[in-house]
């Protein structure tokens, strides 16, 4: 049997080879990588949802069988899909839900809209600041629950008191990330802005406003459980109609299956505005993600 030497040239030529096979294997990108994270990540909370809510029904058809407390208290979600399949068929489910979210949008985008000029004139005029932010400062931490027989009683039980309502509450809560924005804007951008012959209106809505909107968007996402908790709140009390009196109207009959189906539905309509005003905030800020990538990949 004839024996064959490898030669040193031989061994280090046959590496160089596996070695440059392995470099020259394209790689995916960072992005890639990215978006196939994103889209893992989005497959797992869909999952969670699943299996939170496969737990619920077994947990509420084992506990009619083993008695742990009253079943009336846990309604399962197939009865509550039942219970909005009821509503629907009597056609007043997407009444309810009508109302309520134009109440909704109505109090929120009018809240958005006071804040931004308001903040606007806070952040740019000091004796604007030193005369509204002490009261903002006194009303801001008093629940929202605490002015609702207020304002029943100075805009009546109509639709006015509850946008109102909800319109002091966005506010409240938005002005702070307008006032941020604002004076957080690079002086550097005003002043080449302003070295280039910009008015002053010029280089408040194309530098100061255009800086602040990434944190004007950041600020209507966290307020935006706030202007729901101000929507239940003000459907509970003066209304015939909308989810919160839903919420009322099963309480008072010991309905609990409406109840769940009222609660499910504000939580769904608050995830469609989350995911609207995420995915407005990514086409119109995409260079935020992209900067940073780009700067993760240089």
């Amino acid at each position: 049997m004839e024996v064959y030497e490898m030669k040193p040239e031989t061994i280090l030529k046959g590496i160089n080879e596996k070695v440059e096979a392995e470099v020259n294997v394209p790689r995916i990108s960072r992005k890639t990588e990215q978006a196939i994270r994103e889209k893992r990540n989005k497959w797992y909370k869909i999952l969670s949802l699943f299996i939170f809510f496969i737990i619920w029904e077994m947990a509420s058809r084992i506990n009619v069988y083993q008695g742990w407390f009253n079943p009336v208290f846990l309604p399962s979600p197939t009865l509550i899909i039942q219970t909005g399949y009821d509503y629907f068929q009597k056609g007043i489910l997407f009444k309810h839900i009508g109302i309520s979210l134009y109440r909704m949008l109505g109090g929120f985008m009018i809240g958005t809209i006071i804040a931004v000029i308001g903040g606007s004139l806070i952040a740019n005029f000091k004796w604007i600041e030193n005369l509204i932010m002490p009261i903002v400062n006194m009303f801001g931490p008093i629940p929202v629950l605490a002015f609702l027989p207020m304002f029943l009683i100075w805009f009546g039980i109509g639709e006015g008191s509850k946008i109102t309502l909800i319109t002091y509450t966005t506010f409240i809560a938005m002005l702070p990330y307008v006032i941020d924005g604002i004076k957080n804007t690079d002086p550097v951008l005003i002043r080449s802005a302003v070295s280039l012959g910009a008015s002053r209106v010029q280089v408040f809505t194309k530098i100061i406003l255009n800086s602040a909107m990434p944190n004007i968007f950041s600020g209507m996402k966290a307020c935006l459980g706030l202007g729901f908790s101000s929507l239940v709140v003000a459907e509970m009390m003066g209304a015939s109609s909308g989810l919160g009196y839903i919420i009322v109207d099963a309480k008072n009959w010991f309905k609990m299956a409406d109840m769940f189906l009222a609660a499910i539905l504000i939580g769904i309509l608050y995830t469609l505005f989350f995911c609207l005003l995420t995915a407005l905030e990514n086409i119109l800020f995409k260079w935020k993600k992209d900067g940073i990538t780009s700067a993760v990949e240089s």
